[in-house]
Parts: structure tokens; C-alpha cells; sequence
């Protein structure tokens, strides 16, 4: 698929962009003919990690991603604290984000939502600087859902390393700071933005359109509970596991750990305790159905 932008310098900037990946798992020609017809009037360019966004478009210009749940955290944590009002065509394989705003994952529908919808603020996390859209952790829970995300990816030596963070996982002391202060000791802490992270895993009632972030205390289970849990998909319910009950809301956080504990963002990590979690309020404004 080739991009709409013709490569000149002097290009005047545009005023909405749309933004394909055609690697996406949903992509078809029959799609992309049908994206290019509903945004006739705007540019259409191919993702690319490595384009200069602010580059292609005006300051307050409307940004429309169709792709996966890669592309579409790529433009997200791009536009974080922009002005540039943003569509979503989420055609990745589980569209945990998508789904949290309840935005839909079929391609006319989601089209009549950002044609007929409405930009409205939503919350993204931030943990070390790095921002998250579904969740972050420390602890054993990251390191499991790493390793699920490089078995998906067939990236086995990446996996093999998980699997040995997952082995030599103990449980830690810590201590909380900011909106929330006490001590304990867990095998993970876990900060959700979003319903369900992962593979679809539920793990609160969370959505980004609320203003704070959740921080779930994962002290009680042992590393086969919960790593047999992650692989079975099994609901991580706040309301319903004994030991993972301790759920707080919230708008900042320092964690510090005996001993440090690996950090992720997602499902990236990002080194290791202490860390400074936020929520983004306001961070980003989505098209949402009216």
C-alpha cells in the first residue's frame, strides 16, 4: 500500500491525517479501499515508527490510526498532551484499549463513530516518565505477561529470559507514597488503566475516561497461582479472588521496594524499583460516541 503524501519537503501541513498499518491483523485491500473512501479528504499516509508527526500535520489537526494494538500505542503515546484531537480503527488482535472507551472494533462502525463522535479527555498512565495505556507492574504479574507477549511474538529468546525472571520471582516488601501510604508485602503490584490487559485478561472496572489510575495489591497468591492463571487467561477479579482484593484508586504513587523489583509499562520493562506512577488526566482527547 502506498502512501497518499507525495515526498516533498515543502508540503503544506495537513489538517487530518490518517494513519494505516497495513500489517495490521485485520487489514484487508478491501478495508483500505473503504478507509480511503470515508476519509477522502484527508491525507493517508503508512505507519512508520520512524515519522515525524508534527512534521505531516497543523498543530490542531485531527489524527486517525487504523491498525493494531502496536500502531495504535505508538500514535497514542505521540499525541500524549498534543492538541491533536484523535480517531481510533482498532484492528489488532485484542484491542483492550478500544474496547475500555467502549469504541467499536468493526470497521463501518468505528468509521460512524469518528464521523459522528465527539473528543473528549481520557487518562493515561505514567510510570518512570514512560506512559502506558493498559496497564503497569512490578513484580511477578509483569514479568508473566512479558513472557505472554513474547510467546505471541515467537520471540524465543526473549521468552526463555522471561520464563527465568518468572523462576527467580519472590515476594517483596514495599512502600507506597503520594495518594496512597502504608507498607506490605507482595509478589506484585499492579496499576490498571484499562478493564483488561494482555490477552484480554479482565483486571478491574477501570476505563481511561476515569480520572485516576487503580493499584491492585497481589499479595496472597503464590508465583503457580498466578503464572497458571495468566496462561489460562482466568479472570483476576478484584471482587473475587481471596488475597488480590486490595484495590485503591488513584492520581500519584512512589513505590519503593526490598529488594528492587523489575518495573514494567505495558509490556515493556522499564528497569527496576523505585517507581513514580501517575495518571495523565486530560492527557489526550479521543473520539468518543456522543
Amino acid at each position: 500500500m502506498k502512501p497518499a503524501l507525495a515526498p516533498a519537503k515543502n508540503r503544506k501541513r495537513a489538517t487530518s491525517l490518517v494513519i494505516v498499518s497495513s500489517k495490521a491483523g485485520s487489514m484487508t485491500p478491501q478495508v483500505d479501499a473503504k478507509l480511503r473512501k470515508a476519509f477522502a479528504d484527508s491525507a493517508i499516509v503508512e505507519f512508520d515508527p520512524k515519522m515525524d508527526l508534527e512534521k505531516l500535520v497543523s498543530p490542531t489537526a485531527t489524527i486517525i490510526v487504523a491498525g493494531g494494538d502496536g500502531t495504535i500505542g505508538w500514535v497514542v503515546r505521540r499525541l500524549a498532551d498534543t492538541k491533536h484531537p484523535l480517531g481510533i480503527l482498532s484492528m489488532g488482535t485484542f484491542n483492550n484499549f478500544a474496547k475500555s472507551l467502549h469504541l467499536p472494533t468493526t470497521v463501518d462502525a468505528a468509521i460512524r463513530v469518528i464521523k459522528t463522535g465527539k473528543p473528549r479527555p481520557i487518562t493515561l498512565g505514567r510510570l518512570n516518565g514512560k506512559i502506558f495505556l493498559e496497564a503497569a507492574a512490578i513484580g511477578l504479574f509483569g514479568e508473566t505477561i512479558a513472557a505472554g507477549e513474547s510467546a505471541k511474538d515467537r520471540a524465543f529468546g526473549a521468552f526463555a529470559d522471561d520464563l527465568k525472571h518468572i523462576a527467580e520471582a519472590r515476594p517483596f516488601t514495599y512502600e507506597l507514597t503520594g495518594d496512597i501510604r502504608g507498607t506490605g508485602t507482595a509478589m506484585s503490584l499492579v496499576f490498571t488503566n484499562t478493564t483488561s490487559i494482555g490477552s484480554q485478561m479482565p483486571v478491574s472496572d477501570k476505563t481511561p475516561e476515569d480520572p485516576y489510575l487503580e493499584l491492585s495489591v497481589h499479595a496472597g497468591a503464590t508465583r503457580r497461582d498466578i503464572v497458571k492463571r495468566v496462561v489460562a487467561r482466568v479472570v483476576l477479579s478484584k471482587h473475587r479472588e481471596k488475597g488480590m482484593g486490595q484495590v485503591f484508586k488513584f492520581r500519584k504513587l512512589v513505590v519503593t521496594t526490598k529488594p528492587k523489583v523489575r518495573i514494567y509499562a505495558d509490556n515493556a520493562q522499564l528497569g527496576r524499583t523505585p517507581a513514580t506512577i501517575t495518571a495523565e488526566v486530560s492527557a489526550l482527547h479521543v473520539i468518543l460516541t456522543r
